[in-house]
């Protein structure tokens, strides 16, 4: 382990990723930037990692973003990062703060509608179980059921309404999550690498959902981390929320020397 505490081929690759002329450092929210909560109204970001985060975003060629499977509006709220040079991304890389990645018609909100009036149907039914709505998706939440309620409601959710033709299914930890229009955050790290013109890609993801992130990136040079145990297909690995705190502030201090 380096002084940082972060492994070091890890320190090293970002210390190369500190020097190039465009850079872009980019992190999930839940689990990276805040810890996992059980009310996910609770979720608040660690101050070292948001402070880090505003300070990386100050420096020039530098750009930032949070890219989460929370709605847009409830990112920004939780993180507190409205007035910043930072871009937030919601709905698992499909709210932008110019608006979704495609239009959503009104056949597709009555999909949405029916979808809500399921789960809620579902959440009746267990203890612990919630529906957290959101523009063009609904999450079933089972973090604080049961074992036995948790498996059986997700069961319902994917027997159900995660088999209705125009449906996009994501689960993640304790959730599912069906959206009415195609979501993801790897093509989100796409368009944010062309906005930029960056030749460095730095994510940092926690969940099933970053996989699609960690696929997007260019192995021979972006730097892909996953926070926390699991199958992954990123190249580095660090243990939790505090991890992340300590890589971000490691990658604004050395940008910073880079810049001069």
């Amino acid at each position: 382990m380096s002084a940082e505490g972060i492994p070091a081929p890890l320190s090293d690759a970002l210390l190369r990723a500190s020097t190039v002329d465009r850079l872009l450092l980019a992190s999930d929210y839940d689990g990276c930037i805040a810890p996992i909560v059980s009310r996910p109204q609770d979720a608040v970001g660690l101050p070292e990692s948001i402070e880090a985060l505003r300070a990386a975003a100050r420096l020039d060629r530098t750009a930032v973003a949070v890219v989460s499977g929370r709605a847009l509006s409830d990112l920004a709220a939780l993180s507190g990062l409205t007035n910043d040079p930072i871009t937030l991304v919601g709905s698992h890389g499909s709210e932008f703060d110019t608006g979704f990645g495609q239009p959503v018609t009104a056949a597709q909100q009555q999909l949405l509608d029916r979808i809500i009036d399921d789960f809620e149907s579902i959440a009746a039914e267990f203890d612990g179980v919630t529906v957290e709505v959101k523009p063009v998706s609904t999450t079933l939440h089972v973090r604080n059921a049961t074992p036995a309620d948790a498996a059986a409601a997700l069961d319902r959710a994917r027997l159900g309404p995660a088999r209705w033709d125009g449906i996009e299914t994501t689960e993640g930890k304790a959730v599912i999550e069906l959206a009415v229009i195609e979501t993801s955050k790897g093509r989100a790290l796409d368009l944010l690498r062309d906005r930029t013109g960056a030749d460095v890609v730095i994510y940092l993801g926690d969940d099933v959902t970053d996989e699609k992130a960690f696929a997007h990136l260019r192995h021979d040079h972006d730097i892909s981390i996953k926070v926390g145990p699991g199958d992954t297909a990123a190249q580095y690995r660090i243990g939790d929320p505090a991890d992340v705190a300590a890589v971000l502030e490691f990658v604004a201090a050395h940008r910073r020397e880079a810049l001069g």
